[in-house]
């Protein structure tokens, strides 16, 4: 054993010490491998000029374009969660679905597809499920563990279903690994590989999964009866009219469309799709606020406006002929919809802000925000800390030992990520396993974003796995005393099988996730 294994076993000992201490997981990542540096490099086995690539990262990571849709579609989600018009779409259609024990449950699985690709927010989400949900789900007989496994599970449909920081993340580091590999294969002009790409990809397989709870939910509740009210008529539920379904679900739906459908159809950048989103976020939550129909049709009408605007005139349609603006009827107009847009948008923003709505989603933006990108600089200096023991050639070595070429590597990885996902948040796992597996991998005939895919489907399961998916934390904080912390654990055990069941459908089909691609793209 050479001492650069022995200095890398230390390296990950170290780690997974400090996060398993409760250590704040940024100050693990970067400090335990910048003290197993600073030992190795006194001993001489460890050159610290690798350091002085550290603040080139930083000004990689901060001034990256694509990252820069992290922070929009957190506060586009924030916006709709403050503002409760997730709330009012989540009770609106669980009204509308009865009070049956499986109209129930789908309900809860189909509102929470529409509100992943609304918002994403996890905490939010899961939250808001079990608020709402929960009591209903417990009064229509379904037991606890199915009505929180359920809850638990429908909540993390965000990070796969796009538009989704998972996928933003995953897009930036495949998009780099596989460039790399491209080049170490001889190929110095590969085709990019776009958060687009992996947003259409992901696309099916999200629905994929949305079907299985689906079936699922079926299969479990088929023919029950709550416990107690054998023979009985059930008691009438709460209904909702077609105008109020409507008046809740429509902008949020709306909203959906507009952002992930400009990202699919190639119109606008997830970073430019991302700003309408904030955009018409603010609208539709100026509107909720209120609940006006006439409100709701200003919003819309609004956010119309500006999607025009973005797309059609381009930046407020300004021409330029030898240094002077060419002032056409197209530009005359595009100049007054703008403006207009605009001050809807600041007439919309008021309102958030006096109704105490814009502010605190700002602050919550800043704070989620900060904590991903400290992780991904954290996770920069770890690999920095890695290549300097030489890491990424013995896992080189590693892999292409490995029986079963490229999908034996394939396959450890998606094992490996598996496990980490019981120990580490999402955002650490992709930015220390891809940089360090994705160049060897997709040096083959393996597509990115089959591979990424892949990966944003395991590390789905990385939310429900006790001890540290942090869908249980946040169920627990809303889950009743008489449910304990170990049901909540056995109640995610069927959910993460079909999880994992999602993922071996994808692995063994891949055209399920570069069919859209393909066609789009």
């Amino acid at each position: 054993m050479t001492a650069d294994i022995i200095w890398l076993i230390i390296l990950a000992l170290s780690v997974f010490a400090c996060i398993l201490s409760g250590v704040p997981v940024l100050l693990a990542i970067a400090g335990a491998p910048t003290l197993v540096a600073l030992v190795a490099a006194a001993t001489g086995h460890f050159d610290l000029v690798f350091f002085q690539a550290v603040p080139q990262r930083v000004y990689g990571v901060m001034t990256n374009p694509l990252l820069l849709a992290v922070p929009l579609f957190v506060l586009m989600g924030l916006l709709l969660e403050k503002s409760r018009q997730a709330e009012r779409m989540l009770q609106s259609l669980t009204a509308a679905m009865g009070g049956q024990q499986s109209a129930l449950a789908l309900s809860v699985v189909l509102v929470s597809a529409l509100i992943a690709a609304s918002t994403g927010i996890i905490g939010a989400t899961i939250v808001m499920l079990g608020t709402i949900t929960l009591p209903a789900l417990l009064a229509a007989g379904v037991n606890k563990h199915m009505s929180s496994g359920l809850i638990c599970a429908s909540g993390t449909l965000g990070q796969i279903i796009p538009p989704s920081i998972v996928l933003i993340l995953l897009g930036d580091q495949v998009s780099n690994a596989y460039f790399e590999a491209q080049q170490e294969a001889g190929n110095f002009a590969p085709d990019p590989v776009t958060v687009g790409d992996l947003f259409a990809g992901a696309l099916i397989p999200g629905l994929l999964l949305v079907a299985l709870y689906a079936a699922y939910v079926l299969l479990r509740l088929r023919r029950t009866v709550p416990k107690g009210q054998e023979g009985q008529t059930p008691a009438p539920q709460p209904r909702v009219s077609g105008r109020e379904l409507f008046r809740n679900i429509a902008p949020t739906l709306g909203l959906i469309v507009a952002v992930l459908g400009s990202i699919l159809i190639g119109i606008a950048t997830p970073t430019e799709a991302a700003s309408v989103g904030v955009a018409g976020a603010i609208l539709i939550a100026a509107a909720a606020s209120d609940g006006k129909a006439a409100r709701i049709a200003m919003a819309c009408a609004g956010f119309a406006i500006i999607l025009l605007v973005l797309r059609r005139l381009g930046l407020f349609g300004l021409e330029f002929e030898g240094g002077r603006i060419s002032w056409t009827t197209l530009t005359i107009v595009s100049v007054a919809m703008t403006a207009a847009a605009f001050v809807m948008l600041a007439i919309a923003a008021a309102s958030l802000i006096r109704g105490g709505v814009l502010m605190p989603a700002l602050r919550e933006t800043v704070t989620i925000t900060g904590m991903i990108f400290g992780i991904v600089i954290a996770a920069s200096i770890l690999s920095l800390v890695f290549r300097g023991f030489n890491g990424d050639e013995h896992v080189a070595e590693l892999l292409h030992a490995l029986p079963g070429g490229a999908y034996g590597m394939l396959l450890l990885t998606m094992l490996v990520i598996f496990l980490l996902g019981f120990i580490l948040e999402f955002v650490e796992i992709i930015f220390i396993v891809v940089p360090i597996v994705g160049p060897i991998i997709l040096q083959s005939d393996i597509s990115p974003v089959w591979f990424a895919v892949l990966i944003a489907l395991n590390l789905q399961t990385s939310f429900l796995t006790p001890p540290f998916g942090f869908a249980l934390f946040y169920f627990r904080s809303v889950a009743p005393a008489d449910i304990r912390t170990s049901d909540i654990y056995v109640s995610v055990i069927p959910f993460v099988a079909i999880q994992l069941l999602a993922l071996g459908l994808v692995a063994a089909f891949p055209v399920l996730a570069t069919l859209l691609p393909d066609v789009l793209f």
